[in-house]
């Protein structure tokens, strides 16, 4: 019998031990001390919070700027990307854009160059290009644009002759063209809920989920020399298989994870060897992010995918924990989105060092 105990004693000392964060992976402990860059969030408010919440958990941060008509105009976020970045250049960095308004009138052109260089002159080091591309803007006789239209071919020549890479967010997360109830991710459900007119279920004679990713893998083959990041997983989050068949084909393609890690989640619980496989394997091609948005308050405002709360600080902290845990530790979480727990995937410290900071400092050209 004291045979037997001493077995299940030492069997479960195993257990322990292998549940047990690797010496070769970070902890939660080490958050905050490791450097980090979150390349893709979105400050819109003239306020010191986010770069100060930021600051103090060891991030960097890219904000981008969209042509969302939820955002505030592209005039207010350029002179707020613009005025923090010179009081924060080392911690605060920004992607300009243009507005699609006049698409295909004889000035527009010009009009959207202007817009990109005054960007590049404040120090932009990304360009962003938004689902409306596709998905809702028309030209001048009311034809729906799409990203390999050869009239954005003069903007993307000077963004390459720049060297500056563009952030390409084509097309949704695949539970777009769902209904709610096959949905993966209650945040998806909400979000889609309270944006139909993104919602492409309900808008059969939109473009399909298929057209939108052909048009973005045509208009990658056509720009081999612009460097390309592939938003939100590149719209290909339901399937790591997917993603990495997009990543073999276009090799100088990157792809951030904003807004995506709880499709992630939903994966790695059906196979967690799998999907951790493959942030191992492609390491050099992953960006972290989140899609964090500091926004005025607007009490009539739509949700946002991720979710806002209120309390931006609390809420920016609490999302980049949740993700540093489930990303660099072994250690389980519930994740509300999903409703269910989600082991972390314990990624080498090597890997998250990559994902987490240097792939984005070396993609844009942050030095260091």
């Amino acid at each position: 019998m004291r045979i037997r105990s001493g077995l299940l004693a030492v069997t479960a000392a195993m257990a322990l031990v292998g549940s047990a964060p690797s010496p070769t992976s970070y902890t939660e402990a080490d958050f905050a001390r490791v450097a980090k860059l979150d390349a893709h969030v979105h400050a819109n408010r003239d306020a010191p919070d986010f770069v100060q919440v930021a600051r103090r958990d060891g991030f960097e941060l890219l904000s981008i700027n969209v042509d969302y008509p939820d955002f505030p105009p592209l005039a207010r976020q350029a002179e707020i990307a613009y005025k923090d970045h010179a009081a924060n250049p080392k911690h605060f960095h920004f992607a300009t854009t243009f507005s699609m308004d006049g698409f295909g009138t004889p000035q527009w052109t010009a009009q959207a160059e202007r817009a990109v260089d005054d960007g590049f002159a404040h120090g932009a080091v990304a360009v962003k290009v938004w689902k409306n591309i596709g998905m809702i803007a028309k030209d001048a006789n009311g034809k729906r644009v799409f990203l390999d239209d050869p009239r954005f071919d003069p903007i993307m020549r000077n963004i390459q002759a720049r060297g500056v890479p563009l952030i390409a967010h084509q097309g949704e997360p695949k539970n777009c063209w769902l209904p709610l109830d096959q949905m993966t991710t209650d945040n998806d459900r909400t979000y889609f809920s309270e944006h139909p007119e993104y919602y492409m279920f309900k808008h059969p004679e939109e473009p399909s989920y298929e057209r939108l990713m052909a048009v973005r893998d045509r208009f990658v083959a056509q720009h081999p020399k612009l460097a390309f990041d592939g938003a939100h997983m590149a719209s290909l989050e339901w399937s790591v298989d997917e993603l990495a068949a997009f990543l073999d084909r276009f090799p100088s393609a990157v792809v951030d994870l904003a807004a995506r890690m709880s499709q992630v989640q939903v994966q790695s619980n059906a196979n967690h060897a799998k999907v951790r496989a493959f942030f191992v394997k492609y390491q050099d091609r992953l960006m972290y992010g989140t899609d964090l948005t500091d926004s005025p308050p607007d009490p009539a405002a739509r949700a946002q995918n991720p979710p806002t709360t209120g309390d931006f600080a609390k809420e920016a902290d609490a999302t980049w924990r949740s993700d540093w845990r489930y990303l660099a530790t072994p250690l389980s979480q519930p994740i509300a989105a999903i409703k269910a727990d989600a082991p972390g995937l314990a990624l080498p410290r090597e890997v998250i060092d990559k994902i987490y900071y240097r792939n984005a400092r070396r993609f844009f050209h942050l030095g260091g």
